[in-house]
């Protein structure tokens, strides 16, 4: 069975979410389709379609969860010593050549990745472009619109 690497902090939000499912939206579903049977009539019932639909994607995320967090390998990026090497966890300032722009990510999970957030896939390719590489090297990223090549400014371990 292959592991997830997944860092520490994204551990613990999919720790937190699964525990709400539990513990708040499972038992409110479980009380609304409760609600929606005492209604009567099932077949021409929305309510308890709709209490059933969602108790359906509720149950289907908390076995999602759980079968991450079985698979995770949780990766500590303070607790790294990768000799300044880009590695899964690490955080990155890149410059792009062409533009001169300064951008700042770590390399996350599939689960935490968020662009906004400067959080990236390990399997995006510019995640993948770097690995390995450390500060004043070039990572050339294949983008749709061409090859970008980013000068790696700084490693850090956050």
């Amino acid at each position: 069975m292959a592991t997830i690497p997944i860092t520490l902090r994204g551990a613990e939000k999919l720790k937190e979410e699964l525990h709400r499912l539990k513990t708040v939206d499972r038992p409110a579903v479980i009380q609304a389709i409760a609600e929606a049977r005492a209604q009567g009539d099932l077949s021409e019932n929305a309510e308890y379609d709709a209490a059933k639909d969602r108790q359906g994607f509720i149950e289907g995320r908390i076995q999602d969860i759980e079968s991450k967090l079985s698979m995770a390998s949780v990766i500590d990026p303070k607790g790294l010593n990768a000799e300044g090497k880009v590695v899964f966890g690490s955080t990155v300032e890149l410059e792009d050549e062409d533009s001169g722009d300064r951008v700042t990510y770590q390399i996350v999970g599939e689960d935490e990745a968020d662009l906004k957030l400067g959080l990236i896939n390990i399997s995006s390719p510019i995640a993948r472009a770097m690995i390995g590489k450390e500060s004043g090297d070039v990572a050339v990223v294949q983008a749709p619109g061409g090859q970008r090549r980013y000068e790696i400014i700084q490693v850090s371990y956050l």
